[in-house]
């Protein structure tokens, strides 16, 4: 095998469940299609194991030549990584199949059900994450991977999540994955990291748009040591303004009015109205009086440490980096 490369992992589940969440970089070889899962497993349940099993050899049947070409064409130095749900019968005859046509196939144990719950139990024991917690336009992606740059490791949950959170968070990004697969690629980017040292991740709600964190996760970061950074509101405003303005009014207009409940009607045409005369700083500074309420109430619901606030001058994300890593330092986080 060539030095640095990995045995690709094949996933034989259905593509449904594929689609739904799959292990970062596993190649589908679905054993039946979602159509044929069903069937299979609505025979199971109304008719019995044995006639089960008959259909699922009476559906394979065809298919094996393509599914041992397609695996063929994935093994790297002859070798396949494995696996279903829970490493049960999916997996037993794939890999019967693939080393039939003398692929080296090993399974692995526990299967996707077993990748999920190490992904629960490690995200459940970090216990050196710090908590960049700062008001909506602290610049907090950009300080997190200018901390990066310096050395320091980061876990980026709105790049995961493709979404930046509030009403807003939508705007200028793609679709949103599934909650499992949103928790799987994060997963991927925590087994790069080193557990023992220091990790900086952002303050975030249970959820990202529609895509929600690991539970064990958001009770890691409630334990974990916070720092807060403050900086003035004419700062983050234009911050805002220059990450949001090009983006087209009626869009913009769109998010404002998804805040109608909580923000007020009166305020939401003031702010419609100048957002239709182009006054975007005002827009914004309308906005977050609205979000700094917000994140006062809530910002201390969940955590139970906050170590240190940085109330910084500048809204350069470098700088900040290099602030905030020293008060890490100093403080031995």
């Amino acid at each position: 095998m060539s030095e640095g490369h990995a045995i690709p992992i094949v996933d034989v589940r259905s593509p449904g469940e594929f689609n739904d969440g799959h292990i970062p970089g596993a190649h589908n070889i679905p054993l039946f299609t979602d159509k044929e899962r069903a069937q299979v497993g609505t025979t199971y349940t109304q008719v019995g194991k044995t006639e089960a099993i008959e259909l699922g050899l009476e559906i394979v049947g065809p298919k094996m030549n393509p599914l041992a070409k397609k695996a063929k064409s994935l093994a790297l130095a002859g070798k396949l990584n494995l696996h279903c749900w829970r490493g049960g019968m999916r997996s037993e005859k794939m890999a019967w199949l693939f080393e039939l046509v003398g692929i080296e196939t090993t399974v692995l144990t526990g299967g996707y059900k077993a990748f999920r719950q190490q992904l629960l139990e490690d995200f459940q024991n970090l216990d050196h994450l710090i908590i960049l917690q700062g008001p909506t336009g602290s610049g907090k992606t950009a300080i997190l991977h200018e901390l990066e740059n310096l050395g320091e490791q980061i876990l980026d949950l709105e790049f995961r999540a493709n979404h930046k959170g509030s009403a807003f968070g939508a705007l200028g990004m793609g679709e949103q994955p599934s909650t499992s697969q949103f928790q799987n690629e994060l997963y991927d980017d925590l087994l790069k990291l080193d557990p023992y040292k220091r990790i900086w991740i952002e303050s975030e709600s249970l959820s990202i748009g529609r895509v929600y964190l690991p539970q064990t996760l958001w009770e890691a970061m409630n334990r974990s040591s916070v720092i807060e950074i403050e900086i003035e509101k004419l700062i983050r405003a234009k911050r805002i303004v220059k990450e949001y303005g090009h983006i087209e009014k009626n869009l913009l207009a769109f998010s404002i009015e998804k805040i109608q409940s909580r923000f007020g009607g009166d305020r939401v045409k003031k702010a419609l109205t100048m957002l239709e005369e182009g006054k975007l700083e005002d827009v914004t500074l309308l906005l977050l009086d609205y979000y700094d309420k917000s994140y006062t109430f809530s910002k201390n619901k969940y955590k139970e440490k906050e170590v240190a606030t940085l109330s910084s001058k500048t809204g350069d994300p470098l700088s900040n980096a290099i602030q905030l890593q020293k008060i890490a330092e100093d403080l031995k986080l």
